[in-house]
């Protein structure tokens, strides 16, 4: 039987096979997730996810939302589809049980956010938005914040957002202009627009908590004066019933490219002067606490980018298989030959390795992040906390910026398996790459992502982190080098990591040197070759895990993924990693055309 939006086995050989999940349940904290229980709630959410959300998904695209008089409707079956949602208690299924959480590890909660995200993007937001702006109050709220937001959101009781973006202030936050005067009763009174809002307005719950970036009057500017505040959609009594409408007020939604089950708004408040606040956290801090919240956001919108990626390859997959056109290439002179399926074409296969080896490598990325979170969390030694918060830290702008660029391509792919049929509605990939796209702009784009890990992840405390990370790659090179006809593949891996190590040195210099442009001009193909050594280093982790099983005798039923996966990392690494060694070589010579240019040059 055909499998979608994710290949269960694969998921299944990350969590148990590469990452050993299971063994979390030796902490007291993550006792109750035993093996039986991961796959229970594995099984669980994909039955979900395929039963209820996935019809959803052309709906949403085709519907999409209406805007009228202020008010935003959802298409009727999301309204459904949410309350089964929060019937399940999957909101916040990281979060502690006294707020209504399920407190598994969150390397469980990404495989089953796999599942949801894949079967719909643009529903999904509404309850990942939710969570994030739980997540605010948890670490930035006071105890009767919590006690009046927190459950309500972490159940999804009420629906959360996070307003940051304005006309003037896109990737410039401190560009801002919208205001913040407190008022005789410690709330403030919020004057000002946002835009972009993703689930900035909808009929989903019976209030929205909106985190608002604004200024205190007096506050100096830049980032530095930048607060963050609570603003309900409708004000929140003392005793936690609801008050009147709090002048946060719909002006529009977008009509955009993809993600149309997704109200994206305009928003302004206190255009009638009655916008009132709560204070989160401390004056002048509200980049700080957003910032101690960025992880977790570009994580979910690198798994956005991801999910698409993972569907885009099994519906191309099974459409390949079952798609009969052309006769076998080398019976093309046969005038009996009969067609075949387009699996047996080579550049169709081409394209679906390449997915293929993609989609596994992004799998164990994701995942890996996720347990290296689940390891701090458990760890009593500050320094392993420490080195893994590192690790994590590092990761994050490749998790968000190269796996959505990555994720952007594969969708492609697989619209170009489909041929004709993928440009048309009647077929999922157009839609897959319409929605995905948006994952390579919101939440920082990824230039952005690439001068981060450039400018800030590369020189973390002395490099440390990279050390962690070079460090777990070599163990893998170790092991690797015992198997048997490996050593071709450990040789290219390994050189393309000590030239990787000289570019980053290089680089890391010449971007705080006179020629600091030209350095950042290639930051992003500098995160492209971090990825690509990354993922090569994980599917030569993958495929020695599955030599091993295939040397010990696998089970009948598994021979066939054990040689697909030393077929992947075979390869990613002879057709994809001399490309990255190319690449490298272009960062070495940071050539200056394009910083150096006239700007008039350009042209127009």
């Amino acid at each position: 039987m055909a499998q979608l939006i994710a290949d269960r086995r694969d998921v299944d050989f990350v969590l148990h096979e590469m990452l050993h999940v299971e063994d979390l349940s030796k902490d007291d904290k993550f006792a109750d997730f035993n093996k039986k229980t991961v796959n229970l709630i594995i099984s669980e959410a994909r039955n979900l996810a395929l039963k209820e959300m996935l019809p959803t998904q052309v709906i949403g695209d085709r519907e999409g939302v209406r805007f009228e008089k202020g008010k935003v409707t959802v298409p009727e079956e999301f309204k459904k589809l949410y309350e089964i949602y929060k019937e399940g208690e999957w909101v916040s299924m990281i979060e502690d049980l006294e707020w209504g959480g399920q407190g598994m590890p969150r390397v469980i909660a990404l495989a089953a956010n796999e599942y949801f995200v894949g079967a719909n993007l643009a529903f999904m937001m509404y309850p990942g938005l939710t969570h994030g702006a739980g997540k605010l109050v948890e670490a930035f709220g006071t105890d009767k914040q919590k006690e009046l937001f927190l459950r309500k959101l972490y159940t999804g009781e009420w629906c959360g957002t996070m307003m940051l973006t304005e006309p003037e202030a896109g990737s410039d936050v401190g560009a801002l202009t919208t205001t913040a005067v407190e008022n005789d009763d410690g709330t403030y009174s919020i004057t000002g627009n946002k835009i972009f809002i993703s689930g900035g307005e909808h009929d989903l719950a019976e209030n929205i908590i909106h985190p608002v970036l604004a200024r205190i009057e007096g506050a100096p500017e830049g980032t530095k004066g930048i607060s963050l505040f609570l603003v309900p959609k409708i004000w929140v009594n003392d005793d936690g019933s609801l008050g009147e409408s709090n002048d946060v007020v719909c002006t529009g939604v977008e009509e955009k490219m993809g993600i149309h089950g997704n109200s994206t708004c305009s928003v302004a408040l206190g255009s009638k002067g009655g916008c009132r606040s709560q204070l989160l956290g401390e004056k002048n801090k509200g980049m700080r606490a957003m910032f101690l919240m960025m992880n977790g956001a570009r994580l979910l919108v690198g798994l956005q980018g991801f999910c698409c990626a993972s569907s885009a390859y099994m519906y191309a997959l099974n459409y390949a298989r079952e798609r009969i056109q052309g006769k076998y290439l080398l019976q093309v002179m046969d005038k009996d030959a009969p067609s075949v399926p387009i699996i047996q074409h080579p550049d169709v296969r081409r394209q679906l390795i390449t997915m293929k080896a993609y989609v596994e490598g992004i799998r164990s990325l994701m995942y890996y992040i996720g347990i290296c979170g689940d390891k701090r969390e458990i760890s009593d030694d500050p320094e392993e906390k420490a080195r893994y918060q590192g690790i994590v830290d590092l990761l994050i702008p490749i998790a968000k910026g190269y796996v959505t660029d990555r994720s952007f391509e594969v969708c492609n792919h697989g619209l170009q398996v489909y041929g004709g049929y993928g440009y048309i509605k009647e077929y999922p990939l157009e839609q897959l790459v319409r929605d995905c796209r948006i994952t390579m702009i919101y939440e920082g784009t990824n230039g952005i992502q690439a001068m981060d890990l450039l400018g800030r992840k590369l020189g973390i405390n002395q490099g440390k982190p990279i050390m962690d990370l070079l460090g777990e790659i070599h163990k893998t090179l170790a092991k690797a080098k015992a198997v048997e006809g490996f050593k071709d593949k450990v040789d290219r891996v390994e050189a393309a990591v000590n030239r990787l190590g000289e570019v980053a040195l290089h680089i890391g210099k010449t971007a705080m040197s006179p020629q600091a442009l030209s350095a950042f001009a290639f930051a992003h193909p500098f995160m492209d070759v971090c990825g690509d050594v990354i993922l090569s280093w994980l599917l030569l982790w993958r495929a020695t895990i599955s030599a091993e099983a295939l040397e010990k005798g696998a089970k009948k039923k598994d021979v066939a993924f054990y040689k697909g996966q030393l077929k992947s990392a075979e390869f990613f690494i002879h057709s994809i990693l001399p490309i990255t060694l190319g690449k490298m070589e272009a960062i070495l010579e940071t050539n200056g055309a394009a910083v150096e240019m006239d700007e008039a040059s350009f042209g127009g």
